[in-house]
């Protein structure tokens, strides 16, 4: 007669397996994230196949996973598929060594995957998550180095989504307070229609230079509005490539160019402010200043978002290229 009393039990279900998780980072050959690539995961006789893509850090993660056998199955347009198996144990994390993929060797195989528009809506609405503190959104810098161009419809969004953030509204009444109480532009007068008149045009000034920069004169010139975090190199290389990004940028063939639309949204900007500003402050000071202010005022951005602003992007973890 054998003995089966509640310490007994309590052995036999301290002794049952329990799940753990699979993470690991998908890199190519130069060492840059892979972001979108398919893994998938098969456990024999333990569970069904499950699947998942990479994150903006090259990153996937499998959850509450039988202990026993598994392989990992990982592939991406362009690049060979790779195949990993690995033996999990009960309540393991399983941290996997960076996945490298190849690129395939075999170019003329029809691919039926997603193409790249869809690759760069994926990529926007990634960036459409990236917001400084977790606050102010920083939707026109791209942590993804080989990052699909933009069409002229997705340009548009980026710009529309960017004026119609409501931290916009709160950035430019923050300003236009600062001016109404430095009395700038004195013929706007003071009050409530000082104000509103401040408000306007500073929110005007914002739009015209995101639109007529980022969608317009980006669709027309085929020039992609975007900041390329580089993230790698020498503190002074990366510091003079940030300034020259106020002058250069990827065009949608992804070559470097003169950033012309850029310089050109920010002149246009500038002319038609003389729409709306004050009589004694308009004429062709006006449009040079204001497009001068825009210029120098982008270099200075694009060295927070090289140096500083990743470090407060909740989105962005660490840098390309580091797994």
């Amino acid at each position: 007669m054998s003995a089966q009393g509640p310490g007994a039990a309590g052995v036999q279900a301290s002794e049952s397996p329990s799940p753990g998780s699979i993470n690991g980072t998908v890199l190519d050959q130069s060492g840059a994230l892979v972001v979108g690539a398919a893994v998938k995961l098969n456990a024999p006789g333990k569970t069904a196949d499950l699947e998942t893509r990479t994150d903006a850090d090259g990153q996937f993660s499998f959850a509450n996973v039988a202990p026993g056998p598994f392989q990992l199955t990982v592939s991406s347009q362009g690049f060979a598929s790779q195949t990993i198996s690995g033996i999990l144990h009960s309540g393991e994390i399983e941290q996997m060594a960076p996945i490298m993929l190849t690129v395939a060797t075999n170019v003329t195989s029809v691919q039926v995957g997603v193409s790249q528009v869809e690759v760069a809506q994926e990529q926007i609405k990634i960036q459409e998550e990236q917001r400084v503190l977790g606050v102010i959104p920083n939707f026109y810098v791209t942590y993804i180095p080989n990052a699909a161009p933009l069409n002229a419809r997705q340009k548009f969004e980026l710009a529309w989504k960017t004026t119609i953030d409501p931290v916009t509204f709160v950035v430019v009444g923050g300003l236009s307070g600062v001016q109404q109480a430095q009395n700038h532009f004195k013929g706007y007068g003071q009050g409530a229609q000082g104000y509103a008149k401040r408000f306007g045009a500073n929110y005007a000034d914002a739009a015209t230079s995101t639109f007529i920069g980022g969608a317009i004169l980006a669709s027309l010139l085929k020039q992609d509005p975007r900041y390329f975090y580089k993230g790698r190199g020498s503190p002074g290389s990366r510091l003079l490539y940030a300034i020259a990004n106020a002058f250069i940028c990827k065009g949608d063939n992804r070559r470097w160019q003169p950033n012309y639309s850029n310089m050109l949204g920010n002149l246009a900007s500038g002319g038609i402010s003389n729409l709306y500003y004050p009589s004694q402050n308009r004429g062709a000071g006006l449009a040079f200043e204001n497009a001068g202010v825009g210029i120098v005022a982008g270099a200075f951005t694009n060295i927070l978002q090289e140096f500083v602003i990743p470090k407060l992007t909740p989105a962005h973890k660490h840098d390309p290229g580091k797994p």
